[in-house]
């Protein structure tokens, strides 16, 4: 809604103004949802704004007077509402990159906004208005929280600003501090880390440069063009044809011939160029380790104007230090352009020498890297792998490892160059100096997925660094090791290491090995990146039962890195399944159970028993089902750990309970999970600020509630229970948390009544109606758990509930469910739809008789054609009114069963007692009736049994019995031959009505 559409709330009635104000703060709540960033202080705010509005709409119900006060009051935060509204457009209309770094200010500016739309809300007159105490305690208790409420950058922003700072004053120019921070920030705002994306977004931060220029923001414009300046150095900032093309730009400005230093570069102590120039008190700079070096030798007069120092004042000379190290700078730049026609030299010694200076180049500096790469020297040293010199070709492994280190850039381009993993890869089979080089570049250049791909496809590169992992060289092996790591996601390189007979000998050293060994070979395995082809080869190979075998070895360590290798290969589920059958879980929930397990060890027992559980839910059918806990007591025991281990076990635990019991199969494991008072614990751990133990918890719950034992769910809910809820569902970001509080609610038993009736005092009905209209609130689990809430508020013993729950406009939804929901939906909508149908003939007015002359009479009112009186949608339920009896009808030809159940018994309401004529009529008129037959056919008894019943009262009416009886005959005789011994009986009873069958007939 435009601010023109919203008129002068001051002017308008209380209940108009308080419904717009509603409408705008409803809206702005939704919108802080999605600003990027400080996430959870726009979260914070929007979950105080849903709270308002709820307040406000218990203000709208009580229909309260307007007054000077009241209006003034509302015309006041409406204003602030307003002012949060731009705070929120702001937000989302600036780079994210610009508001990171702003970040600082958008809290402050949040708390302060969020204060000042506490102190409108204050403003309501709450004594004249004569609400109730729940309500001002609620609005009191709001303008409480709010006014204290303080908001402060996240903790990693707050990080990334303290490197930001840190960089821009040390002018940190290195590529590699760049290129982390780039990355850092982009994970703090939620974009790729991808080259494209990260330039996209410098591109729309340097933008921010020109509007700040343009508002004459000149403080703004510097603080970002510094950053810029930091940033500028990362491999996203541009395209590496941008950077070279920029380079040599610079470097033809320069000439060939180096500059002799200037003479105020030298210290007049040492005679060198300074490095860290300090300005004394008597003006004069020196190098910074000579001048105190002269001081700490009780010299205390300067040695060039012998005048008093003061030791204490050693100021850095900023400037002169910049310009030289512009000038070490140049002279490098023209140093390395030079040095690249004597690689191409046939004098191996000059080439020799030649290579050494480069890699001393490189070794100086990161910025250094960076231009040797951009003189293009990766192909002429690729060249000089292929050459017959084994020390040129060393001293270009050396360097080529330098420059690809810290840089995927780099990587990439040491890949493009022909032949250059094959060169290196040959490298691995020559003598143990080259080999010892080569093993590093390879390992570094695996660090980048891209060029993995490369390395484990070259011909023999596997098969030698299998040969190197089993040599007596320590680092050549480590090394080896860790790039086989690196490769071991493909499945081809798995099968490739396992036609080497990598993985035999390793698992030989986990069965017979020495200790340490042992140790190091189960480490190994639990740092490996496996594809699921490893882990599954591995596990064919019998890695399961060393890896058992010292999980419960006595040594800690080697009983951690055991059990880490395990949680590592639990991840498959045919693994998983294999370590239930070999009794791992027995071992596991031993290690869990003992208090002198290390904590780090029962967060990896934890984890692993987790995967165990997530592999019995990814069990293929047709095998033997597993179970992973065997016994009540394992269950109990389980489940009790909860209440006495760390969050992450806490949560591994829970989520193991989750898999186990949502398929539709587990209800022994719920039963048990209810009996052992599970339902008090995680109502208790749905309060908690943890958010992650919070979610994990009302998934759980969720499940719990799903199937009986209604006692045990209903004893442990009261009012603090359902107000957590109906918080969860309003506030938090997880989608699958939201969609579980949604079917607690559903679930919920309906009796006791009282837990409908917190629902309703809580506000629940306007935040679920928001749910299935909203048109951003598309996830189907959501709405199949609204609509599911909906049923308890209809049921015809209320008719309150039921008036309140028709005034949200909820039955044209629940009919447009019908056509265009779920299974599910169209089920529950059906439900409430009959109960809503079952108060209709007591709440349908009477036609008014006309009186006096007729001809005088207005026309008589046009009475509904089953209750033949005047109905309403909202006032009476009527399914005719709310065009809801051709839907009904529709859903009678679904597949699924119990939207059919749901439907038929919505539809039979129209012809209860005396209604069977009238609604029998409409019925018919709907196309009803024969939809009905064919459920004769249905292969669910309870559905054969209402349409039985259904048709032995329709067919009482002449004219329908002639219409559809010839229609019936077929299926009813069927149902007399093969029906249950209650179906055979109805279907008798009505062959008898329509003379098919004698009224003595045996099957009575």
């Amino acid at each position: 809604m435009t601010n023109e559409m919203v008129m002068d709330v001051a002017l308008a009635p209380a209940s108009e103004a308080l419904s717009q104000l509603v409408k705008i703060i409803v809206a702005t709540a939704r919108t802080a949802k999605d600003v990027v960033i400080e996430k959870e202080s726009f979260s914070r705010l929007s979950a105080y704004l849903e709270r308002i509005a709820l307040v406000l709409e218990e203000l709208i119900r009580k229909n309260i007077a307007n007054s000077e006060s009241l209006s003034s009051a509302i015309e006041i935060l409406d204003q602030e509402i307003k002012d949060a509204k731009k705070l929120i457009q702001d937000c989302s209309k600036r780079s994210k990159f610009y508001l990171l770094f702003n970040c600082r200010k958008i809290v402050k500016r949040l708390e302060r906004t969020t204060r000042e739309i506490s102190r409108a809300l204050s403003l309501i007159p709450l004594v004249s208005l004569d609400l109730s105490s729940g309500v001002s305690e609620e609005i009191n208790k709001l303008c409480e929280n709010m006014l204290r409420m303080e908001f402060k950058a996240a903790i990693k922003e707050e990080q990334i600003l303290e490197k930001i700072e840190s960089g821009v004053q040390e002018r940190n120019f290195d590529r590699s501090y760049a290129n982390k921070l780039l990355v850092l920030i982009a994970e703090a705002v939620g974009i790729s880390t991808d080259r494209m994306a990260l330039k996209k977004e410098l591109e729309e931060f340097k933008n921010e440069i020109k509007e700040a220029q343009l508002r004459k923001d000149e403080a703004e414009a510097i603080q970002m063009e510094q950053i810029i300046a930091l940033l500028g150095r990362a491999d996203a900032a541009s395209s590496p044809k941008e950077k070279q093309i920029s380079y040599l730009n610079k470097r033809n400005s320069l000439g060939t011939q180096p500059l002799e230093p200037l003479q105020s570069f030298y210290c007049p102590i040492t005679g060198d160029v300074m490095v860290d120039p300090v300005e004394t008190s008597s003006g004069q700079t020196f190098e910074r380790s000579a001048i105190e070096k002269w001081l700490a030798e009780g010299n205390n007069l300067c040695p060039l104007t012998i005048t008093p120092l003061n030791p204490n004042i050693l100021r850095p000379n900023k400037t002169l230090q910049q310009s030289i190290q512009e000038w070490k700078d140049r002279n490098t730049m023209i140093r390395i352009a030079s040095l690249k026609s004597k690689i191409l030299l046939d004098e191996d010694q000059e080439v020799l020498q030649t290579l050494g200076q480069l890699q001393d180049i490189c070794e100086e500096r990161n910025l250094h890297r960076e231009w040797v790469v951009l003189e293009n020297y990766i192909p002429l040293l690729i060249k000089r792998l292929g050459g017959k010199n084994n020390q040129i070709r060393n001293r270009a492994l050396a360097v080529l490892c330098i420059l690809a280190k810290d840089s995927d850039d780099n990587k990439e381009r040491i890949v493009e160059v022909d032949s250059s993993i094959e060169f290196i890869v040959r490298s691995l089979g020559r003598r143990i100096g080259e080999r010892k080089l080569a093993v590093p570049l390879l390992l570094e250049l695996s660090k980048s997925i891209v060029v993995r791909d490369h390395i484990g496809k070259s011909q023999g590169c596997i098969l030698l660094l299998v040969t190197i992992s089993s040599s007596d060289d320590t680092q050549a092996v480590n090394d080896a090791k860790k790039l086989l790591e690196n490769l071991s996601f493909l499945d081809q390189n798995i099968i490739e290491m396992a036609k080497a007979n990598y993985f035999k000998p390793l698992l030989q050293r986990l069965s017979s090995g020495p200790e340490n060994v042992k140790k190091l070979m189960a480490a190994t395995l639990a740092e490996m990146e496996l594809s699921d082809h490893g882990k599954s080869t591995l596990v064919e190979d019998g890695v399961l039962g060393p890896l058992l075998h010292l999980a419960s070895h006595d040594d800690p360590e080697i009983k951690e890195v055991a059990v880490e290798s395990l949680q590592h290969l639990s991840s498959l589920p045919r693994n998983g399944l294999q370590m239930i059958r070999e009794g791992a879980a027995r071992l596991l929930l031993d290690l869990l159970y003992r208090h002198s397990s290390s904590p780090r060890l029962r967060e990896q027992v934890a984890a692993t028993i987790m995967n165990l559980a997530l592999s019995t839910t990814a069990h293929q059918s047709g095998h033997p089902q597993l179970s992973l806990l065997e016994s009540d007591e394992e269950i109990f025991r389980l489940f009790s750990l909860i209440n006495l281990t760390g969050p992450a076990v806490q949560r591994s635990i829970l989520r193991a309970f989750h898999a186990m019991c949502e398929p539709h199969t587990a209800t022994d494991i719920r039963s048990k999970l209810r009996q052992c008072s599970a339902v008090q614990v995680l109502v208790h751990l749905c309060e908690l600020d943890n958010i992650n133990i919070r979610a994990d918890s009302v998934k759980l719950f969720c499940c719990l509630t799903e199937d009986g034992d209604e006692g045990m769910v209903s004893e442990h809910v009261d009012q603090r229970c359902i107000g957590t809820l109906l918080r969860i569902v309003t506030t938090s970001e997880d989608e699958e948390e939201v969609d579980a509080a949604m079917g607690i609610i559903s679930n919920l038993p309906r009796d006791p009544s009282q837990i409908t009736q917190w629902l309703l005092d809580a506000g629940a009905l306007p935040i679920i109606f928001r749910f299935l209209t909203d048109e951003i609130s598309n996830r189907n689990q959501l709405k199949e758990n609204s609509v599911g809430a909906i049923c308890r508020f209809t049921v015809s013993t209320n008719q309150e509930w039921q008036m309140r729950t028709a005034e949200t406009g909820i039955i044209p939804i629940l009919v447009q469910l019908l056509q265009s929901g779920t299974s599910l939906m169209k089920k529950h909508a059906a439900i409430s739809l009959a109960q809503f149908s079952e108060s209709s003939i007591r709440l349908s007015k009477p036609i008014v008789r006309r009186r006096g002359f007729w001809c005088f009479s207005p026309p008589p009112e046009t009475g509904c054609p089953v209750h033949m009186g005047i109905c309403s949608v909202e006032s009476s339920f009527c399914l005719v009114e709310a065009d809801a009896v051709v839907p009904l009808v529709r859903v009678l030809g679904e597949p699924d069963l119990g939207a059919c159940e749901a439907a038929l018994k919505a539809l039979l309401t129209l012809i209860d007692g005396e209604r069977l004529q009238s609604g029998s009529q409409v019925l018919s008129e709907r196309n009803a009736i024969m939809p009905i037959i064919r459920l004769l056919s249905s292969p669910s008894i309870n559905l054969q049994e209402k349409a039985l019943h259904a048709l032995e009262r329709i067919f009482r009416l002449i004219e329908f019995k002639q219409k559809y009886g010839a229609s019936a005959q077929m299926p009813l005789v069927d149902i007399t031959q093969r029906g249950s011994s209650v179906t055979k009986s109805l279907a008798a009873r009505i062959l008898a009505h329509l003379n098919v069958l004698d009224e003595q007939s045996s099957y009575f």
